[in-house]
């Protein structure tokens, strides 16, 4: 047979210069293929010959564990997991955790007495946001779904700019073109929130791309949620990232549900996490509510993605504890009971509550002089944002282009000829002149 084949490829190739000795060394390198002797060597694969007809089965396996460090009661399970924070740092992440908390209950009443038209709280994923916001670089890139204000209140927004921004008044850095709880920073480097599903996700790949580029010692991260993951754009990004070998953090916050729709219904494998080495992309599942496990994760995501220029998916499993947004009534898809049954048994404010207590860094005083000096700093932020004036509404037309084109300019000068003729039908004095 092999000297068949070798006289079949000598008449083929006469008129080739391949010496004799190499066609006897490919044919050798084909017949061990064919006796099983060496690895398959298909592009794009990492496996070996067998001779078994076997179907992978999904639910054979146990599943990626999930990480941790503290218990529900706030104690260390492994000393060798402390990441060891100073007090100043923990209590600094109680209180933003806490006073997101506040923030988000009088916002949510806010909307429902009708002073703003929307709002998303984050009652139970506040160990995601500020575990994940701690462990960050300031100058790190951050791209939001929607549910990640305790990043930027880690960062510094003040309570000012949140309530200017869900007002939507003149001193919105958006200029009240945007959804409230849509918020971006420019000198926070959070990059305003699209209320599109899912876009973030391969603009994250690419601005992550740019910093391998720039070799800037900085990564990005990108938050969503396990329901963003059955968008189109989240295998776009994920396989981007992996193949230019982005330093790119993609954050899941499997939070249990899509809007109405349950985990369960949303996917059939492991999670989210269950994806990522098929991806090729490192892989972690952790404890959404265990700030500590989050900041440790995190930090250590990090060191991958700045250190080795690659992606790191990790999926933070919680339990969205408030609806979905004002537009929402979960009691109509998942019970009270359910509810209450995640809130008394794993908050992520009440473990890290419980921590601060073990060290001596908090107690019932410290926590009622907190509690009031917080309530009453969000609602007068709120109280101050809703007596602004809202933008001059020729902010409207502008900001798109450089220089304006004929076609606004047309549209803005119908607009002002309208609003002067029927100026009685419209509020001209809460607005900007």
């Amino acid at each position: 047979m092999i000297v068949r084949r070798l006289l079949r490829s000598c008449l083929t190739s006469q008129f080739s210069e391949v010496p004799f000795a190499t066609l006897i060394k490919a044919s050798s390198i084909s017949t061990h293929d064919n006796l099983g002797e060496d690895r398959p060597q298909f592009p794009g694969s990492r496996s070996q010959w067998t001779e078994k007809l076997e179907f992978i089965q999904p639910d054979i396996y146990d599943g990626i564990p999930v990480y941790r460090v503290m218990n529900t009661k706030g104690q260390i399970i492994d000393q060798t997991q402390d990441p060891q924070l100073s007090e100043e740092t923990v209590v600094k992440m109680y209180k933003v955790m806490t006073q997101l908390n506040s923030m988000d209950r009088i916002m949510y009443e806010s909307q429902r007495q009708g002073r703003i038209s929307f709002y998303m709280t984050n009652f139970g994923e506040e160990g995601t946001q500020i575990g994940s916001a701690a462990a960050l670089s300031s100058e790190d890139l951050i791209f939001g779904q929607y549910r990640e204000a305790g990043t930027l209140l880690w960062r510094g927004f003040s309570l000012d700019q949140f309530m200017n921004q869900c007002y939507g008044n003149c001193e919105d850095l958006g200029k009240g073109r945007q959804m409230p709880v849509c918020y971006g920073s420019k000198g926070l480097s959070f990059v305003t929130i699209s209320s599109p599903l899912g876009t973030q996700m391969p603009q994250a790949s690419g601005a992550a791309y740019a910093f391998k580029r720039q070799k800037n010692g900085l990564c990005v991260i990108c938050y969503f949620g396990e329901g963003t993951s059955s968008e189109g754009d989240a295998h776009a990004a994920l396989n981007f990232a992996a193949t230019l070998e982005c330093p790119v953090i993609f954050f899941c916050r499997n939070n249990g549900y899509a809007i109405s729709t349950p985990s369960r219904e949303q996917y059939k494998g492991d999670g989210v996490a269950g994806r990522g080495p098929a991806y090729g992309i490192h892989t972690i599942r952790v404890d959404g509510n265990d700030v500590f496990a989050i900041y440790n994760a995190t930090k250590a995501a990090r060191d991958i993605c700045v250190s080795e220029n690659k992606p790191v998916l990790l999926e933070a499993m919680t339990y969205r504890l408030g609806h979905h947004s004002t537009s929402d009534d979960s009691t109509a898809y998942r019970s009270v009971d359910e509810v209450r049954y995640w809130d008394e048994r794993d908050s992520p404010i009440a473990r890290l509550r419980y921590y601060l207590v073990s060290k001596g860094w908090w107690d019932d005083a410290k926590e009622k002089v907190w509690k009031e000096q917080n309530e009453k700093e969000v609602l007068q932020a709120s109280a101050r944002a809703e007596k602004k004036l809202k933008p001059n509404w020729t902010e409207l037309f502008k900001d798109v282009y450089h220089e304006m084109p004929q076609h606004l300019r047309e549209q803005m000068k119908q607009m002002q000829e309208h609003v002067k003729k029927y100026e009685e039908h419209y509020q001209v004095k809460s607005f900007v002149k």
